[in-house]
């Protein structure tokens, strides 16, 4: 028996990959190793599954700095707007949020997971789960064959690698698909990970001194080893026991490892502005006017609500600044290092959490290998590649299931038509 398209990987590339090369009523076969499809997609947005993300497509490139670019290509097939159009027609109706993320209404990833099997079934996709590949490769005929760990080997005209990268492995990302692009000569680029918290051994970290603390609207930048920034985000952040985590961290991760690996740093510094809409001027006059209002009063209660109250005590410690300080005691210089110092808190990381602690894995196979049209290898006619296999990475906020359902379609649409 030979299928016309074997899919390798049940995560969100992989069920779409499967659904669009089934889609003219070919035979196809989706194996996955696990039990239950999509484990990734269950626990994306805190379990809501942030499907999509409605920005334009320049946005949505510059929201993916993992070789974002490629992406024009295949979204030229199937875009954000083609998902959205995919799961409000299968009765998931999606509502849009903040910076153009987009989640299903009833927000339940379970219905975004449905909607993806309950297509696979009507379509007669077979899925085997708790199967695992042991070995791919091509016969005489042209045909892949795909061994299994039952002993079994499946044939098809098609192959498609869509098994994720090897962040969050409890849901299967454990990098066989890099294993098996190899069996096809396939380069594998660096691994590394991504959207993961920071590592810092500064003193206040290791003294917790900030532990458990949030901020909100902070600018938080890495830094080039000639002091110029690298990176910027300007997001929430919150201080932990080992480091720095939050949406501004994770963002800012992938540029401490690109400083760390690329430009052989140990450690890298940091930028915190903890005011990025006004410049230190606008700052000065805006604490000195709250410091002046109550002179008599001790600078932290002056300050009260300025600044969430552990960091206002910990930037007066920073400046050299008793906490029962008042302003009549107060020196110039201080006010003007306690200013810049909330403007321009610099401190040290070494490195990140480690790639199985990440929710994206950076590098993967070599996109200078891949077809963007087709999402079809350069080397092997037939093998399709996709998802977070690639060395395609976005930050998060949609972008990388984007990426994952796009080339998943792409990547079956072209697998389902290819002959020997």
């Amino acid at each position: 028996m030979c299928y016309q398209t074997i899919v390798i990987g049940g995560g969100p590339s992989g069920l779409m990959a499967a659904i669009s090369a089934s889609e003219q009523g070919q035979r196809v076969l989706l194996l996955e190793k696990k039990k239950g499809l999509g484990r990734k997609l269950k626990i994306s947005g805190g379990g809501r599954c942030n499907v999509t993300n409605r920005l334009p497509y320049n946005e949505i490139i510059k929201h993916i700095p993992g070789n974002g670019k490629f992406l024009y290509s295949p979204f030229s097939i199937f875009d954000n707007e083609s998902i959205i159009t995919f799961f409000e027609s299968k009765g998931v109706p999606l509502k849009e949020e903040d910076h153009g993320r987009m989640f299903p209404a009833s927000n339940k990833s379970e219905d975004v997971l449905q909607a993806l099997v309950t297509t696979l079934k009507q379509q007669r996709v077979e899925i085997k789960e708790e199967t695992t590949v042991v070995s791919t490769s091509k016969n005489d005929q042209q045909l892949f064959e795909v061994v299994t760990d039952d002993q079994r080997t499946y044939l098809a005209k098609s192959l498609i690698i869509a098994t994720g990268g090897t962040s969050v492995p409890q849901t299967g990302s454990t990098g066989d698909g890099y294993r098996f692009a190899k069996m096809f000569h396939h380069t594998i680029t660096d691994l590394f990970p991504t959207e993961v918290p920071i590592k810092s051994s500064a003193s206040f970290i290791k003294a917790e001194t900030l532990k458990g603390l949030s901020l909100k609207n902070v600018a938080l930048s890495v830094l080039k080893k000639n002091g110029k920034k690298r990176i910027t985000h300007q997001m929430d952040m919150i201080f932990t026991h080992f480091g720095i985590s939050g949406p501004a961290a994770l963002r800012c991760s992938q540029f401490v490892y690109y400083e760390q690996k690329q430009q052989k740093q140990p450690s890298i510094d940091m930028h915190l502005d903890v005011f990025p809409e006004m410049n230190e001027t606008e700052l000065r006059e805006k604490v000195k006017a709250l410091l002046q209002s109550a002179p008599d009063k001790i600078i932290k209660n002056s300050l009260h609500g300025l600044i969430e109250e552990r960091y206002l005590n910990f930037m007066l410690s920073q400046a050299d600044i008793q906490l029962d300080t008042t302003y009549h005691h107060l020196t110039s210089q201080q006010l003007n290092q306690l200013v810049h110092l909330l403007k321009n808190f610099t401190f040290k990381v070494n490195g990140t959490l480690s790639i199985d602690k990440a929710f994206v894995t950076g590098g993967g196979v070599s996109i200078k290998e891949i077809v963007p049209a087709t999402m079809a290898s350069k080397l092997t006619p037939g093998l399709f590649f996709c998802g977070e296999v690639l060395d395609i990475h976005g930050y998060t906020g949609g972008y990388n299931i984007t990426s994952a359902l796009v080339t998943g379609y792409v990547a079956g649409y072209y697998a389902g038509y290819h002959t020997i």
